[in-house]
């Protein structure tokens, strides 16, 4: 049994740090739209698409989760030639997971920024500001969804502050282009929000990376995103197998290195720095963000648990997350464990 408080106390106990931040995990979004983000839902938002050995994929593993099945049949293509698969077909069929991910996500996602109240927002916005009210804490998350970016950019709602530099700006050689781009070298050094895995509306246009926005066209993001993905052309996500894979997408993403390199110096940032998970099952296909917490010299580690912590659920994020102190080889980890209801993100 581990001691559980409430957000509130877990930021008390942080108090003393003078840098805090913000780590989201698919839980975020659940937590505002409880229908439409989990796995269960995405996977029958798909299912009519897919191929029928891809169903029976699904059923088989007895799982709903696209990265579980992808993962399966890359490990099973490895070794298919020796008992006489179809390696070839497991490959293709990965891909094509991928993608209906990524158009799941869109086609399940909520429309509009007004399709959540402004209350929810003011809500939300309260929650971040206890990291980007200021110029000390930064808030990575590895959802592909739009909520995050709608809620940084609700100024309108309520007098919270929110620093929400994202990296991206007009582009200085076509200033009246619908997107905006990612200034590496110039913005980014100051860039506060960062999508670790991509997002709906990023997308690689070779010599750069654009941001969709609704103030260039006055058409809503999610409509532009739609059309991009008929026109096949795909948003920046990362949905590889398993995290060693995540890793090599990332290295060679010029914007995905450049978040995750910060996501590196904050947990670098010594005794005095604290960082807040919320929503994440710390699942291992995304050890190359909690592994190198153990390995880091991050102070201070508060993580979120959802309903009991005696459910199998949290068991395992406990498990692991009491993991990353045995990989300490210098100075003490703390981890503690909050109440993800009492975060109350959206209210």
């Amino acid at each position: 049994m581990v001691d559980v408080t409430t957000f509130a106390q877990a930021l008390e106990a942080a108090s003393g740090c003078k840098k805090k931040h913000l780590l989201l995990g698919n839980g975020f979004s659940i937590a505002c739209f409880p229908k439409i983000f989990p796995y269960t839902s995405l996977y029958e938002e798909a299912k009519p698409h897919l191929p029928a050995e891809l169903v029976a994929a699904f059923n088989t593993l007895k799982t709903t989760d696209f990265e579980a099945v992808i993962r399966a049949l890359q490990s099973s293509a490895a070794v298919a030639p020796i008992y006489g698969g179809d390696a070839k077909k497991m490959i293709e069929h990965s891909e094509i997971l991928k993608e209906a991910l990524v158009k799941a996500v869109a086609s399940r996602h909520p429309s509009r920024p007004g399709d959540i109240s402004p209350d929810k927002y003011a809500s939300c916005r309260k929650f971040l500001a206890h990291f980007l009210s200021d110029k000390k804490g930064n808030v990575y998350t590895t959802n592909y969804d739009l909520l995050l970016y709608w809620a940084a950019m609700q100024d309108d709602v309520d007098e919270v502050k929110i620093h929400h530099n994202d990296g991206f700006g007009k582009d200085p050689d076509d200033y009246d282009a619908e997107y905006v781009m990612w200034h590496g070298e110039s913005k980014a050094h100051g860039q506060r929000v960062h999508y670790l895995h991509g997002a709906l509306h990023l997308f690689d246009a070779g010599r750069q990376l654009q941001k969709y926005t609704w103030i260039n066209t006055g058409k809503p993001l999610i409509d532009q995103a739609g059309e991009a993905l008929s026109r096949n052309e795909f948003p920046l996500f990362v949905s590889e197998a398993n995290s060693n894979q995540k890793l090599a997408k990332i290295q060679h993403s010029a914007y995905l290195h450049h978040s995750y390199k910060s996501y590196i110096g904050v947990i670098n940032g010594g005794e005095n720095s604290a960082l807040f998970v919320l929503g994440h099952s710390l699942d291992v296909n995304d050890d190359h963000i909690f592994e190198r917490i153990g390995r880091s010299d991050l102070g201070q580690l508060y993580v979120s648990l959802h309903g009991s912590q005696d459910s199998d659920a949290n068991i395992e994020i406990i498990r692991r997350a009491e993991r990353l102190k045995s990989l300490r080889t210098g100075t003490e980890l703390f981890v503690g464990y909050y109440d993800a209801a009492s975060a109350a993100p959206w209210g």
